[in-house]
């Protein structure tokens, strides 16, 4: 059993007078992760499905009187799916305002967007986790230096959903996967209202697939696509908050040459773009081992720092002559600059870099020396 990051925190919380929102994409694992939590309470949670209809008519009366009959002073009313229950947000926000001692923790995928019109109710009410894909960091314990290398190549092919990581045939991982974008990760996707172009939404992830670590033009994604500019900027939103993609924008402080309106999006899973583009090649005969580094190493430092709470502001450096940077981390005041190379080769620091940022660090991150920074 691996242990997730969150689990402590979590439990942690449970003792505030808050809702704690739990969110991820679907598969990522939430369900398993609040069964712990259940657990380490025992009979003093109340549990219920969102998806089942009978949860729907049992919170259908929001009165005190009620809710107060339904919890029979448990101090832990955990809301798996939450998303399926009409006006969820104003119904929780009685709960937790009226009946106290009492720490409620919802869950929802991407269709369930908690942190606006359903989380409107529940301002300054809430602790928000995001539940990712399995972290390098998550495995590190279960695991030494030595086999956290040997699995290394599998990772940046199947990525690390749960149930990937535990199924022992490659033919089965990719099927899996495939079945993962097309059942569940693009299905919450349309759940959004109007939708028109469904398939649209496929190709620009498989559009995107290709530009890893690359600038993207919202007009050229457009003419490929045949829809407007605008278009593409909602289909983006919509990816980002089904938690497919992340952006990542432009670096600059002073420097005129510096490239900072542009953006670059990534996966949060390489098993996800990977199945995008139906390639489960292995490593030796890929031509873009580079891609599948830079994604795995940023998307495991969004999880390392998300985990560990650290406040780091990301981003990626270029100049308009092609000078580049992968990674820019801005913490306290302080810049450290990152270079992914899959081989041990030292990266060079860019000359413009360095005399615009003197004071700043600069790292290259391979494949020989990556562990500390996203999992110990």
């Amino acid at each position: 059993m691996i242990e997730r990051a969150l689990l402590k925190k979590i439990i942690h919380d449970c003792a505030k007078q808050k809702v704690s929102l739990l969110v991820g994409a679907r598969r990522v694992g939430k369900t398993e992760l609040l069964l712990q939590v259940r657990a380490h309470f025992e009979n003093d949670c109340l549990w219920l499905n969102g998806e089942d209809e009978d949860t729907a008519s049992l919170l259908a009366e929001r009165t005190e009187a009620n809710y107060n009959r339904l919890l029979q002073q448990k101090k832990l009313l955990i809301i798996d799916e939450a998303q399926y229950i009409t006006d969820i947000g104003r119904k929780v926000k009685l709960m937790i305002d009226a009946i106290k001692p009492l720490h409620i923790i919802i869950t929802g995928s991407s269709s369930f967007d908690l942190q606006q019109k359903e989380g409107e109710p529940l301002v300054g009410r809430t602790i928000t986790n995001q539940l990712y894909p399995i972290a390098q960091m998550e495995l590190s314990p279960t695991e030494n230096i030595l086999q956290t290398r040997q699995n290394l190549p599998d990772r940046l092919v199947f990525g690390g959903y749960p149930e990937v990581l535990g199924i022992p045939v490659q033919s089965e991982k990719q099927q899996y996967l495939q079945e993962l974008v097309n059942t569940y990760l693009l299905k919450d996707i349309l759940a959004f209202e109007n939708i028109r172009n469904p398939l649209k939404i496929k190709s620009l992830l498989i559009l995107l697939a290709h530009q890893i670590g690359k600038e993207v033009s919202l007009e050229e994604l457009g003419r490929n696509l045949g829809i407007s500019k605008n278009t593409v900027e909602r289909y983006l939103e919509l990816l980002a908050k089904s938690f497919v993609l992340y952006k990542r924008q432009g670096f600059s402080k002073n420097l005129r040459k510096e490239i900072v309106k542009s953006s670059r999006w990534y996966f949060f899973d390489n098993g996800v773009r990977n199945a995008l583009l139906n390639n489960f090649q292995p490593l030796a005969i890929r031509q873009d081992t580079g891609m599948l580094w830079e994604n795995y190493v940023l998307s495991e430092r969004i999880k390392y720092t998300a985990y560990r709470q650290e406040h780091v502001n990301s981003y990626f450096w270029r100049t308009y002559d092609q000078q580049e940077i992968d990674l820019i981390e801005e913490k306290a005041g302080s810049i450290t600059a990152y270079e992914m190379k899959w081989n041990a080769t030292a990266a060079k620091r860019p000359v413009a870099f360095s005399k615009a940022y003197p004071d700043a660090a600069f790292h290259t991150l391979s494949r020989n020396n990556y562990e500390d920074f996203i999992a110990r």
